[in-house]
């Protein structure tokens, strides 16, 4: 009898090949789930499963793919609903942070892809997922959010505009569920070692923050925990400090 906590789960992760993404596919590998990785980057997709393979003994399936482009997170859940039947655990990390600049200034074609991928496709996502999710045990479904919800700052428009709509997306959908076996919550990472937070503030000296490996242990907690509607955001540097999932 195994003792992993995830054992033979379906575990389908957005922005796997990279960053929050790679930590939680890497979390949920080593605790028996099998992942279905979505990125962009097949070679760093293929990096992730030689990781996971040297670490589990055991292969994720890999879906290089443009999450915003159309019809495809449609193809997705079809895919898995005749590979695998259901899902059981959701990491939506897969992002793009778009120009920072004035909102005055946005230009059009940049707005519109920031929406694309980080508001559109999620509801896409929910869209697709909801069937495999309701055929599970217990699924649970874990969205990344940005505490530049609550602080909106200075050129961060797009990026701070698609999130607010995401938590508000993720909440109304968790209050339409209330009455399944379906959780969500949201999970504010702050701010850690990752591309994204590079791009954003080249001059921070990324030594300062945390790793992304840090949360996969939240990630595998939130995954299994008895979560109820998602009143607020479960915030990483909260659960570091406290140990306890009290805000989910």
């Amino acid at each position: 009898m195994s003792d992993l906590p995830l054992q033979d789960r379906i575990a389908l992760v957005t922005g796997a090949s990279r960053g929050i993404g790679r930590a939680a596919a890497l979390a949920l590998a080593n605790a028996g789930a099998h992942v279905v990785a979505v990125a962009r980057t097949s070679g760093a997709l293929e990096e992730l499963d030689d990781e996971i393979r040297r670490t589990t003994g055991k292969s994720a399936t890999l879906v290089p793919m443009d999450i915003a482009e159309d019809g495809a997170l449609d193809q997705l859940g079809l895919a898995i609903h005749q590979r695998f039947g259901r899902v059981d655990v959701l990491v939506h990390a897969a992002a793009i942070l778009g120009s920072l600049t004035p909102v005055s200034h946005i230009e059009p074609k940049h707005w519109d892809r920031v929406m694309a991928v980080n508001l559109t496709a999620s509801y896409r996502l929910i869209r697709s997922v909801e069937p495999l999710l309701r055929t599970a045990e217990a699924p649970r479904a874990i969205f990344l959010t940005t505490g530049r919800v609550a602080r909106p700052k200075a050129f961060w428009g797009p990026y701070g505009a698609s999130k607010a709509a995401l938590e508000n997306l993720v909440r109304t959908w968790a209050d339409e569920l209330e009455n399944t076996k379906i959780r969500a919550v949201l999970l504010d990472p702050g701010a850690m070692r990752t591309r994204m937070r590079a791009e954003a503030m080249p001059g921070e000296d990324p030594a300062t923050l945390p790793d992304p490996s840090e949360i996969g242990p939240l990630i595998l907690e939130l995954a299994q925990a008895d979560l109820g509607l998602p009143t607020a955001n479960v915030v990483f540097s909260d659960w570091k400090r406290l140990g306890t999932l009290a805000s989910a």
